[in-house]
């Protein structure tokens, strides 16, 4: 199995027992939703990963940062559910699975699990987004839009469009249901690494929103903001963000 299938694999499995989780749980509060998600999707994908690639280090948001990762040579980068929240509202879809592969240094494989919408983008494979006529559409948070992705918005005369995770940000411009992502709130390398391996994979502009390299497998793992976009939009992106 190659490192991009099982990324895919994974991802879509942890999906599957989320969406398990959520049936289990719907009469339960959002908290115990959440709490038990994390930690089911969590404790899944160590031991897959762990049983699939045992010689590999992991950075997981749930799990304890162990310092190894610095000189492994293969490390997987994984948020075992990103957008908790969404996750614990019944019947909403934009949260995400992700499951990253960094190694010498790059991003070489990664899948974005989006469970409640049945769908798994997985690298290499990913498909350009189709075109768009119409006014560039920007992807915010649906509770607090960064300011930076109100002055874009302003600069390209665009709309905004609200949705949860970052992960499902990603995935809709990937997929063509919006064009532009923006951040500079604060994020960790698990909230970004797959959806840019996938991003990447399908032809899009990705870069911190000073337009330097997103660089993954640092000590601390503070990544706190990144630019996703159709590559037609970066310069003019940029040109507000740096």
């Amino acid at each position: 199995m190659s490192d991009h299938e099982l990324a895919g694999r994974v991802a879509t499995a942890a999906g599957t027992l989320l969406l398990d989780v959520r049936r289990e749980l719907a009469d339960a509060s959002a908290e115990e939703r959440k709490a038990a998600g994390d930690k089911r999707s969590h404790d899944f994908l160590m031991e897959a990963l762990g049983a699939e690639r045992p010689d590999d280090a992991v950075l997981s948001e749930e799990g304890a940062d162990d310092p190894v990762r610095l000189s492994a040579d293969r490390v997987w980068i994984v948020d075992p559910l990103d957008g908790t929240r969404e996750f614990s509202e019944l019947g909403r879809e934009d949260w995400a699975v992700h499951v990253a592969l960094w190694q010498a240094g790059e991003l070489v494989a990664g899948a974005v699990a989006l469970p409640a919408q049945g769908v798994t983008l997985t690298t290499p494979t990913v498909a350009p987004p189709p075109e768009h006529q119409g006014r560039p559409r920007i992807v915010v948070s649906r509770t607090r839009p960064p300011a930076v992705a109100l002055a874009v918005r302003d600069a390209l005369d665009g709309v905004l469009v609200e949705m949860g995770s970052a992960g499902a940000k990603v995935a809709s411009v990937v997929q063509g249901l919006s064009d532009v992502y923006v951040h500079a709130g604060g994020q960790y390398e698990w909230d970004s690494a797959a959806p840019v391996a996938v991003a990447r994979a399908a032809g899009l502009h990705t870069s911190r929103i000073d337009g330097s390299p997103l660089v993954y497998n640092r000590a601390d793992p503070l990544l706190p903001d990144l630019v996703v976009c159709r590559p037609e939009f970066a310069d003019a992106v940029l040109a507000v963000t740096t």
